[in-house]
């Protein structure tokens, strides 16, 4: 009968043993893909991080190309609005020295109409005009008085009308240097619209781009989303079915005991005296416990320095040298100090001379070095105009590469509207 007993109790324990080995296998297999599914997740989670992480900075650097190009439109349509207002003022210019000439022509004609009177007048009474002055004079002092003042007539003429001529050759120079300088400013103005439609395009373009950027970002973190759902749910699962195998677990070992513990009061029950045998089974679990693999994010930083302009160099050094070469040349687009260069060109090659590097363009000179106003300009400044430039020389004057028409020369540094003063020395 014990013998009985005791194998109805072992098989009590096998069976329920089995139950639950069961129950954990079917749940093993739930959990384990589960973790499949949340180990897949991730995978396609960081995956889409990195992605997200690479568009963001595409759009960063981006965004710093389209603010880079807009602050130069916004500088190109201040140079321009700054370029028409002198164009005005050139035309009104041009349109008073065109009457200036038309007077002075006038003024030439008149002198010279009223010199040839006098002088046919003179022609025609000859020797006559002499004995009646003569005559009637009072004596040879009065005779002579007279004879002067018809030679000083004579010469006032002369002397009037070689004035007039000059002033007529030098209001025509001064009208052919406005429309000169007046060619050179639409001339820059054709090239100003020419970079306008330039950099809008280029702006287009890359506004352009952003908005492609901005729709992978948009889908790029749905699917980061739909990847952290996907974790969420299968972090619950796994959760849940952990959760089962401890409640299995549990019963199954408190079914054992109960069944322990009746077969002990059988015994009791039955008066045996004999000593049971205590058995103590443990219950052993393996604890899953999720690895969490730390993410390092890598920031990288970087910092350009600006370059800087000292030498031991002073201002007056840099004037005696540009000064030189005055009388020179102008060429579009030169940089030779002999041969012919543009403005920028001429200050970046007087510059160079001392180890400075400039860039070769008005605009970008608007740049370099640091800001100070004309009231503080050092001789060796920078003097810069819409599309121009010059080197500061002190007491109000310039020298620079003016126009094909004058080459390199002096001028009053406020003889256009200043946009900017820097120093770089």
């Amino acid at each position: 009968m014990k013998r009985r007993r005791k194998i109805q109790l072992t098989a009590a324990i096998l069976i329920s043993a089995l139950a639950v080995t069961h129950f954990q296998a079917v749940n093993a297999s739930t959990m384990n893909k589960a973790k499949n599914e949340k180990k897949k997740a991730e995978a396609e989670l960081n995956e889409a991080n990195r992605k997200i992480e690479d568009i963001e900075k595409q759009q960063s650097a981006l965004q710093n190309e389209i603010d880079k190009k807009d602050a130069e439109l916004v500088n190109l349509l201040v140079n321009i609005g700054i370029l028409e207002d002198e164009l005005d003022d050139k035309n009104k210019q041009l349109e008073q020295v065109t009457a200036d000439l038309a007077d002075a022509q006038e003024t030439e004609a008149k002198q010279y109409a009223s010199m040839k009177k006098r002088i046919q007048f003179m022609y025609e009474r000859g020797d006559t005009a002499m004995i009646e002055t003569l005559l009637g004079s009072a004596d040879m002092s009065d005779f002579l008085n007279r004879v002067e003042y018809v030679s000083d007539i004579y010469e006032y003429d002369r002397n009037l009308l070689t004035q007039y001529k000059n002033t007529v050759q030098q209001v025509a120079k001064l009208k052919n240097t406005v429309e000169t300088e007046k060619a050179e400013l639409e001339s820059m103005q054709a090239e100003y619209a020419l970079q306008q439609t330039s950099l809008e395009t280029i702006l287009a373009d890359k506004r352009s781009q952003m908005g492609n950027y901005d729709n992978q970002l948009v889908a790029a973190q749905a699917a980061a989303v739909k990847f952290k759902e996907t974790i969420a749910a299968q972090n619950q699962i796994i959760k849940e079915e952990e959760l089962r195998q401890k409640e299995a677990a549990e019963a199954a070992r408190r079914a054992a005991a109960a069944e322990a513990e009746r077969e002990s009061a059988n015994r009791a029950g039955n008066g045996s005296g004999e000593s049971g045998a205590s058995s103590g089974g443990s219950a052993g679990g393996d604890n899953e416990g999720g690895s969490k693999e730390p993410s390092q994010d890598n920031a990288d930083s970087g910092g350009g320095a600006n370059p800087g302009y000292s030498t031991g160099v002073s201002g007056g050094d840099v004037v005696s040298y540009a000064t030189q070469f005055v009388g020179n040349p102008y060429v579009w687009g030169g940089t030779s100090l002999t041969n012919g260069a543009d403005c920028s060109g001429f200050v970046m090659s007087v510059f160079a001379h001392f180890g400075i590097s400039l860039p070769h363009s008005s605009a970008a000179l608007q740049g370099c070095g640091k800001a100070v106003s004309y009231a503080n300009a050092q001789p060796g400044d920078l003097i810069c105009y819409s599309g121009h430039v010059g080197i500061y020389m002190g007491g109000g004057r310039i020298v620079h590469a003016q126009s094909t028409a004058v080459g390199i020369t002096t001028s009053s540094a406020t003889y256009r509207t200043i946009v900017a003063v820097r120093r770089v020395l």
